[in-house]
């Protein structure tokens, strides 16, 4: 039905920048809220990034406010989150999300989020 694919992770090192963006299928991907997350090995799934789905208004975590940027692009249906000045504390699997939203609602909780990627490995550098 829907699905999520992310790419674009890697090995990098650290205060350099990558890009994972989101591939998306379905019949109408600009009603998509999306939302990034991060699991770090023995640690939690943590909030990341989201954007509502006219792809104006956006959330960020306290760590990565000012360094990532989370955007989207309805025409191409993807989504991305550009990484920059990233630090070894960045170093997680992250997961792409969405769920569908009529309105311009922002949410930071995974739980409220109903289509997922596989993720995808980000490793930085000392």
């Amino acid at each position: 039905q829907v699905q999520l694919v992310e790419s674009g992770g890697g090995l990098v090192q650290a205060a350099g920048s990558l890009r994972l963006s989101c591939a998306a299928s379905g019949r109408t991907f600009r009603n998509y809220a999306m939302g990034w997350f991060r699991q770090a090995p023995g640690k939690d799934r943590e909030f990341v990034a989201a954007i509502e789905w006219g792809g104006t208004n956006t959330a960020y975590a306290d760590s990565v406010k000012g360094r990532f940027t989370i955007s989207k692009d309805n025409t191409n249906n993807m989504a991305y989150l550009q990484m920059n000045s990233l630090k070894p504390e960045d170093t997680a699997v992250y997961y792409c999300a969405g769920r569908y939203a009529a309105l311009l609602t922002l949410s930071r909780a995974s739980r409220d989020y109903v289509y997922w990627g596989q993720g995808t490995q980000v490793t930085v550098s000392s």
